[in-house]
């Protein structure tokens, strides 16, 4: 048990030691709503590679975690703000703003419809379809 606690821990050192760049890059906001003045946290993107990376992390405000945490609680209208962020040109914040489109697009019309018109790069679309959100 021991082992893998120390594990857990150099990972958590190793998303923090992202933290700096992922502030400076995010200019302290969410990378999927734009909300400033809200906590943040470093959300690494599955599938989570074996070392943390800038490229497959994105700093998340703690609604957004949850939510990507628990994809069936996604409400329809407060998360409209997908439609912009599916088109960010961070690959990542595509990627998240895509599947969590396609969990919405089982319940709601205006989701469908953007990503009927969404457009990925070939690489960025196979990341985002390697690990869906479970609906």
């Amino acid at each position: 048990m021991a082992k893998g606690h120390e594990i857990h821990q150099a990972r958590v050192a190793a998303l923090q030691a992202l933290g700096k760049d992922l502030a400076r890059r995010a200019k302290s906001k969410c990378e999927l709503t734009g909300a400033a003045g809200v906590p943040l946290r470093a959300y690494e993107i599955p599938p989570v590679a074996a070392e943390p990376s800038l490229d497959r992390t994105l700093l998340v405000s703690e609604s957004c975690q949850e939510a990507l945490d628990r994809p069936k609680s996604l409400a329809g209208q407060e998360w409209r703000c997908l439609a912009e962020t599916v088109w960010s040109e961070l690959p990542a914040a595509q990627v998240v703003a895509w599947r969590m489109l396609k969990v919405l697009a089982s319940r709601e019309d205006w989701a469908r419809d953007v990503l009927d018109e969404v457009f990925l790069d070939p690489d960025v679309q196979e990341w985002a379809e390697s690990e869906l959100l479970a609906p």
